[in-house]
């Protein structure tokens, strides 16, 4: 909570799908699955002679296998075909002003080879105000469909968002704006103003987006944006449920460099996809672009830190997980019992 947050990896994430234990984020989430798996931890040091012990963990495992055959959402149309983009553009060069074209012809050049429905962009993919990309590349973007653009947006008071621009053909733009904000990357907290001038770190001071925002309409799709570490906050994806059908992750990574960082991301985004019954798609620029199934299984990925695009076919979907209904008000109660029982014990 401090700092508005950094939940990276928590326990529960070490579950991910093959993990039978992964079903049970449908109904509690990602830190239900944690609690699960400290039960069973303490279940083993406790008592892992006793019989009882063994079929309390049976139970949990066969409950969340049981859980990963429930269909929670239903498929909602025909899929659309979506090409994620991934331009591998190292992080020491992105904001290199002479570096810029070669950057625009690798998106340009991705997105003709890769034409698709919807092409997609990450985060900060053009490090350009979206006001000032010459016309004939957003042309080049959306020769052969629509586009989902990271790009940074200029608000009217002479702030900007980072932003995910959904762009037509007719070049007709509708923007997310990212509303959770990383700390000392992309705003200053107070007394901390000196830090941002003595790194010279450009574009850092975002204007934060509203806490819910319609998804965009792109398509025949309502997709719901969430960029770079905002799929780290389970509970506020939900606020664009039911009405998205799709959820896209836009992210730069690449400052982690060939770290535990971009394999760690894509675990954190096949829990999303169970939580919320949703395919989540990811558009990054140097790993892992993928796509998730509302199962949380991948269907597909790119190598990371290669230029390629991934070419899928995403099934948008409807309705709702019971994580999507009550999001983490039940693994707080059953958190609270817990509490509860050991203060009883200990009297």
């Amino acid at each position: 909570t401090l700092f508005t947050g950094f939940p990276w990896i928590a326990v529960g994430y070490s579950q991910s799908p093959p993990s039978p234990l992964a079903g049970w984020a449908s109904v509690l989430g990602v830190y239900g699955v944690g609690f699960f798996v400290a039960l069973i931890g303490a279940l083993l040091f406790c008592g892992w002679r006793k019989p009882r012990v063994w079929i309390t963990i049976l139970l949990l495992l066969g409950g969340g296998s049981l859980l990963r055959l429930m269909d929670w959402t239903q498929p909602l149309g025909p899929p659309v075909t979506v090409s994620l983009l991934q331009g591998n553009v190292p992080q020491s060069l992105k904001w290199d002003p002479d570096r810029l074209p070669l950057s625009v012809d690798t998106y340009l050049r991705l997105a003709a080879k890769h034409p698709a429905a919807i092409t997609v962009l990450p985060e900060t993919a053009i490090p350009l105000f979206f006001s000032e990309v010459p016309r004939d590349v957003l042309r080049g973007l959306t020769l052969r469909g629509n586009a989902l653009i990271g790009v940074a947006v200029g608000t009217t008071d002479g702030g900007y968002t980072n932003a995910a621009v959904a762009l037509t053909q007719e070049l007709k733009a509708k923007a997310y704006a990212k509303s959770h904000l990383v700390p000392f990357g992309e705003y200053a907290p107070p007394g901390f103003a000196w830090f941002f001038r003595f790194a010279r770190i450009p574009m850092s001071d975002f204007t934060a987006g509203p806490a819910r925002q319609d998804p965009l309409d792109i398509s025949g799709q309502r997709i719901a944006p969430n960029i770079c570490y905002e799929d780290l906050f389970g509970e506020e994806l939900l606020a664009a449920l039911p009405a998205a059908t799709l959820l896209v992750n836009l992210s730069n990574t690449a400052w982690f460099g060939d770290s535990l960082a971009q394999p760690q991301h894509l675990q954190i985004a096949q829990l999303r996809a169970i939580e919320t019954g949703r395919v989540m798609l990811r558009a990054t620029n140097t790993g892992m672009t993928a796509m998730v199934g509302p199962d949380g299984v991948v269907a597909a990925a790119l190598p990371p830190f290669t230029a390629a695009a991934l070419l899928v076919q995403a099934q948008g979907r409807s309705g709702l997980t019971p994580y999507a209904r009550w999001g983490n008000l039940l693994v707080l109660l059953i958190a609270a019992g817990a509490c509860l029982a050991a203060i009883r014990r200990k009297r």
